[in-house]
């Protein structure tokens, strides 16, 4: 007994101390850019229509309130102003610009590691929002959010493999000021990640001073333009169907500035946006349309991300849902839209309405990433750490949210169906020659790392075994991952050098 227990304890330990060691790139069982698509909540019939009743929005109803620069642009291309102000849009326009559109776009990271190559079905999960609040665990309660916890959440971002880029989650209340909180939040994001960052800009003044920042820290602004590797965010829309003037005045300088943009309609169901799920992806689609037009009238085939972001009300209160099923269903469904266009697409999934990082969170954050994922998303923003209906960002389920995703991303990986995955040899083994168990063949052992995704922080283990390990607790091993980040420097700061000129120049608020 006691030799069967010492082999047996052995081999798990062996087997364990493999799967802890880290993994070299051409093994890793999941990965960024994974293929989805498999999973279509629309038929064929079904896309055509929401398609067309897009196109006869945008000709009949048409969107209000385009900026004077923008009505000259796109009136130069085709679109028609009419008596009543509002932009209307020929399909013939419509088809043409489509055709002009970039279908395949790279997202820049800052040092070449973590590029995101969107197209087809390649799915690639991030943070997002603006959330006003950060989710304080410990102590059970919000508080508002500060520069400080937007850097922890990039820096913890960087050493988080399945959350593929950084765009800005949280809105800076400590910085009163609005140009100076633009700025700080481009430099809190890019010195805690190399990764990819996107964030949004409030005023089209602020421009020349915030692509300053960002072309110094490229090292020039024909770095930058080579490797674009921030993107703006930008809300050109106000659902239902007008343009936010002066988000789309930001858009045209960042077009004109070399940086990509994600043309965001973000309609509430039953609220900005019809309440039935296919008249909120209809409006949405037309919405991000109109934009396909305006940024291809503007620059031919410049980087743009098809970013309808329907959300979801819970009709009894008028109150945000994006925890809900519904909401799962917009977010797959606007992705078959994406890829009906063969556009680069993105939408938001992953929201929690639930107020901490407890099961509800659990279960609304999961089932929504997965069918994102599943559908084929290109961009799954706000997939990880957001809570209470956007308005609150926990540091604590970020990192949660990074098992979270493993599992989403080994189900859009889906099964391999070859020669070899059909085991008939390994079963033949086992069951005629070897010791009718399968722990120990070869393939077991070669499918341990290379099929096979295990949880950082998720325990596993049996009763006794937690009893023995001192009751783990989930959200305490969290907070002591986010501990153990925090407590040192940036792994990817700016170098010293570079930092004392951007903090010589510009009002940098985060503390050295």
């Amino acid at each position: 007994m006691t030799t069967k227990t010492t082999r047996r304890s052995g081999g798990r330990a062996a087997r364990q101390a493999m799967r802890a060691a880290p993994l070299a790139e051409d093994i890793r069982p999941i990965r960024s850019g994974m293929e989805g698509g498999n999973y279509k909540p629309l038929s064929d019939a079904e896309v055509l229509r929401i398609h067309h009743a897009a196109l006869d929005a945008l000709e009949t109803i048409g969107l209000a309130d385009a900026p004077p620069s923008g009505v000259d642009v796109m009136t130069k291309a085709g679109a028609i102003l009419g008596d009543d102000g509002r932009l209307r849009y020929p399909r013939a326009l419509v088809e043409d610009m489509l055709a002009k559109a970039a279908k395949k776009v790279t997202l820049y990271s800052r040092d070449g590691k973590n590029d995101l190559e969107l197209w087809g079905n390649r799915v690639h999960y991030g943070t997002a929002g603006a959330a006003v609040h950060l989710v304080d665990v410990e102590n059970n309660e919000y508080r508002e959010c500060t520069v400080q916890d937007l850097h922890d959440a990039a820096k913890i971002t960087q050493q988080l493999d399945n959350v593929h880029f950084f765009q800005r989650p949280m809105v800076c209340r400590d910085i009163p000021d609005n140009f100076e909180m633009d700025q700080n939040t481009i430099y809190a994001a890019c010195s805690g990640t190399t990764k990819h960052v996107g964030t949004s800009f409030t005023e089209p003044s602020f421009m020349p001073g915030m692509f300053d920042l960002i072309y110094d820290i490229a090292g020039g602004e024909a770095n930058f333009r080579a490797r674009p590797f921030v993107s703006n965010s930008n809300c050109f829309v106000v659902p239902p169907m007008k343009f936010a003037t002066e988000s789309s005045e930001v858009m045209e300088y960042c077009i004109r500035a070399g940086m990509p943009v994600l043309l965001l309609s973000a309609g509430q169901a039953g609220a900005t946006a019809p309440a039935s799920i296919a008249g909120a992806i209809v409006q949405a689609v037309a919405e991000c349309l109109a934009g396909v037009v305006y940024v291809n009238a503007i620059a031919p085939g410049h980087p743009a991300i098809f970013g309808t972001w329907p959300f979801v009300s819970d009709l009894r209160t008028g109150a945000m849902s994006g925890g809900s099923g519904e909401q799962a269903l917009l977010t797959a469904g606007c992705a078959q839209m994406h890829k009906f266009y063969g556009l680069p697409g993105g939408a938001a999934a992953g929201i929690a309405d639930a107020k901490m990082p407890d099961m509800q969170a659990g279960y609304e954050q999961a089932h929504s990433n997965v069918m994102a994922g599943l559908s084929g998303l290109n961009m799954v923003y706000e997939s990880v750490g957001m809570h209470a209906s956007l308005l609150g960002f926990c540091l604590e389920s970020l990192i949660i949210g990074d098992d979270l995703l493993g599992q989403s991303l080994r189900c859009v990986r889906g099964i391999e169906v070859t020669d070899d995955s059909l085991s008939l040899e390994t079963m033949r083994d086992v069951c005629l020659n070897g010791p009718g168990h399968y722990l120990g063949s070869d393939q077991t052992l070669n499918l341990m790392q290379r099929d096979y995704v295990y949880p950082r922080l998720g325990d596993r283990t049996s009763p006794k075994e937690w009893v023995e390990r001192g009751k783990p607790n989930l959200i305490e091993n969290a907070i002591k991952f986010k501990n153990d980040i925090l407590s040192k420097p940036s792994a990817v700061g700016f170098d010293p050098e570079l930092d004392g000129k951007l903090r010589a120049k510009y009002k940098i608020h985060l503390k050295q």
